[in-house]
């Protein structure tokens, strides 16, 4: 099982100690990958219903600064060598598809083949509303503009013509990524795990540190090999699983105890929340190497 780590890119910290300085404290500390999360903006009092709470009532503050995913990802980048990076979860359907994609191209060329992206339809209507992006059919926008950042990551697209967008046949997207750019599908419903078998090249999933569940990863697990078959994705019978689990700051060896049943379940990768600082970085992974090894 690899270890993430998640890289602060909201709140104090990326203003504080730098995102370019905590990228090179984790890899240093041995980290697998370095992801971020992602918020355009916020509103004052959020209204929506949060998907990963019991109650639906999200509870973090609503003027947390939050530094660009994708820019988070480009500073990490230039300061790191060997780490993976990645997205914990893009809200695609608010981005321009082909800008995404010239923006996770340059990211990944740059890097010489280190970006992995999970992207999710998303949840607060109010970042929609702000952005002038329509909140209904936003998982049919996923799907499509998935599509497109795929045909851009070619080099050369075909013509796409729909109601939500019209792209040219034969238009240069340059550079081209260092490798085949992996989307993972973030969300728990049962047709985000569709499209994780279905379409995506695996599924970001969420838990919290006390309330681990890998019963719910094995029935995930099947649900998506069941539409990757459908899809005739024969190749995807195995569907690739990252877990994010939150909470996990100051509690590495409450997650390391639960890695084991994970590993079993199918959980190939987890993202911790851990101390940026070298020494506490440092500390936390052998806590989590030792439960994952137990495995």
């Amino acid at each position: 099982m690899r270890i993430g780590a998640k890289l602060p890119n909201s709140g104090p910290l990326p203003l504080e100690r730098g995102i370019p300085q905590m990228a090179q404290a984790l890899e240093q500390a041995g980290y697998d990958s370095l992801w971020v999360s992602d918020h355009v903006v916020l509103p004052s009092e959020i209204r929506s219903r949060y998907p990963f709470a019991a109650d639906g009532r999200a509870t973090w503050a609503t003027d947390t600064p939050y530094v660009e995913a994708l820019i988070a990802l480009a500073l990490a980048a230039a300061a790191t060598e060997r780490v993976r990076l990645g997205t914990a979860v893009l809200v695609l359907p608010l981005r321009n598809p082909v800008h995404f994609a010239k923006q996770a191209a340059s990211i990944d060329a740059v890097s010489g083949g280190r970006l992995e992206l999970a992207v999710g339809a998303g949840w607060l209507k109010e970042e929609f509303a702000a952005l002038g992006v329509p909140f209904e059919k936003r998982g049919t926008r996923l799907v499509e503009w998935i599509e497109i950042a795929r045909d851009c990551w070619s080099g050369r697209t075909r013509e796409h013509a729909s109601e939500r967008y019209e792209l040219a046949a034969d238009t240069l997207c340059l550079p081209t990524p260092a490798h085949e750019i992996p989307l993972l599908i973030g969300g728990h419903s049962p047709l985000a795990l569709r499209r994780a078998g279905g379409i995506g090249d695996g599924w970001l999933a969420q838990h919290d540190a006390t309330a681990l569940d890998p019963g719910e990863i094995e029935r995930a697990v099947e649900t998506m090999r069941a539409a990757a078959a459908e899809a005739g994705r024969h190749g995807a019978a195995k569907p690739r699983v990252v877990l994010r689990i939150v909470g996990s700051l100051g509690n590495a060896e409450l997650v390391a105890e639960g890695l084991p049943p994970l590993a079993r379940a199918g959980v190939d990768e987890v993202i911790v929340d851990v101390p940026t600082d070298p020494e506490g970085a440092a500390a936390a992974l052998a806590t989590l190497r030792a439960g994952a090894e137990a495995a």
